[in-house]
């Protein structure tokens, strides 16, 4: 009787152990499975987003009235991060202000209290995998989205959210 009690509490153990490996597979499934999605959207709406806007550009440029290109307004940080075309922030981010904002990163409130530093809020949309190399926000230095004086703006305008 002894050793059969011991063999249900042997399996009982065994059920829960195979239990929780069971849901730690699950968990890891559904984590691939959602950021593998998120960056599939983004991916897709800053491709979509870039051919429109080179279309209209080519369509502007075909204009005979056409104002040369010294005569456009330079882009503020916050004209760099609305953009769909460039930094393309509202994919993934709320911004107050912003027109159909996403959620798959966190909401850009109250940037200065989590981001006392400029370098290091500089640092982290430079480059997100530095500090997380887990994250799926996109490298913007590396890849060549933002250069310098883009980043330098974007920076300022986030900051001051």
């Amino acid at each position: 009787m002894l050793y059969q009690s011991s063999n249900k509490h042997r399996e009982a153990r065994f059920i829960e152990m195979f239990r929780l490996g069971e849901e730690v597979v699950m968990r890891k499934l559904f984590r691939t499975l959602a950021m593998s999605a998120a960056v599939s959207v983004l991916a897709l709406t800053t491709g979509f987003t870039s051919a429109y806007a080179a279309d209209d550009k080519k369509a502007e440029a075909a204009k005979p009235d056409a104002k040369p290109a010294e005569a456009k307004k330079e882009m503020t940080g916050k004209d760099l991060a609305f953009d769909r075309a460039i930094g393309n922030c509202l994919a993934c981010h709320m911004i107050a202000g912003g027109e159909l904002p996403g959620n798959i990163g966190p909401p850009l409130i109250a940037m200065a209290a989590r981001f006392p530093d400029k370098e290091k809020l500089k640092a982290q949309i430079y480059d997100a995998r530095v500090a997380n190399p887990d994250t799926i926000m996109i490298p913007f230095g590396p890849m060549g989205i933002l250069n310098d004086e883009q980043l330098d703006k974007v920076v300022e305008f986030i900051s001051g959210l």
